[in-house]
């Protein structure tokens, strides 16, 4: 079984594209939407709350994690690999090499929670890819909430993704970089605000591909379980307005 994990409804955009890889394999979800958000908590306990979740997957019997969360990954991605040696852990990690690539300006926006700029990994990836390039920054709070509560179009939405957007391209900024698995369900919303001459992006794809490879073997009878804590009926929701994932999937409490 191949175990993905996120604070909340995000992690569901690479859980998407790892079953459209592999069809066959067994998938376990868990959001931990009563602790969320993670990106304003501080990394010592997202990594305390991700490790919690590794070793509940574990237990069920988890082969391969997949951290889709930026914030997760970016506090306990290390420790995670230390921790389970004998399991495959795949994590996010900020999508600047193709940003710096696709770019022609030399400027890149990055969109991401404020966890997810303190820890190192984003730190060590700039530092190894960017050399010689602008990174511009910015926290985007709003935009998890909004996903969170089901919101991906809408005037209040493009409001709120306008404001973050523009002074990113105002900089001179022709890429733009996804930087939190929440944000994946807002790219419509974003590449209208950008236009078409802006490249997004969306790592979601890239993560899943790295899944099916580390997991090869994986193979099952295409089962998908969705686990959460907080509350269950509107996670259920949410799962199918936002994938179109079996609908009445039932979701199973998670308890640290």
């Amino acid at each position: 079984m191949i175990g993905v994990f996120d604070s909340g409804v995000g992690g569901l955009s690479v859980l998407t594209e790892i079953r459209q890889l592999m069809p066959e394999a067994d998938l376990t979800y868990v959001a931990d939407r009563a602790r969320a958000p993670y990106g304003t908590r501080a990394l010592t306990e997202a990594r305390q709350y991700s490790m919690d979740i590794a070793d509940w997957l574990v237990e069920a019997r988890a082969t391969t994690l997949v951290v889709a969360c930026n914030t997760a990954s970016a506090a306990a991605l290390k420790t995670l690999r230390d921790g389970f040696p004998n399991i495959s852990v795949v994590g996010m990690e900020p999508a600047v090499k193709p940003a710096v690539m696709a770019s022609a300006t030399g400027i890149i926006g990055v969109f991401a929670t404020s966890a997810t700029f303190q820890g190192e990994l984003f730190a060590t990836v700039v530092d190894e890819h960017a050399p010689g390039v602008r990174v511009e920054t910015t926290t985007c709070p709003e935009w998890v909430d909004l996903v969170e509560a089901g919101h991906t179009d809408g005037r209040h939405v493009e409001a709120s993704v306008r404001a973050s957007v523009e002074p990113i391209l105002e900089s001179g900024a022709d890429t733009l970089v996804l930087g939190c698995t929440h944000f994946s369900f807002l790219e419509p919303a974003i590449a209208e605000v950008a236009g078409p001459k802006i490249v997004i992006i969306n790592p979601a794809a890239a993560v899943a591909a790295q899944t099916a490879r580390v997991a090869v073997s994986e193979t099952g009878s295409g089962s998908v379980q969705l686990v959460a804590s907080g509350d269950l009926d509107e996670f259920e929701g949410l799962v199918t307005n936002l994938t179109g994932l079996e609908k009445h999937l039932p979701a199973l409490p998670f308890q640290s």
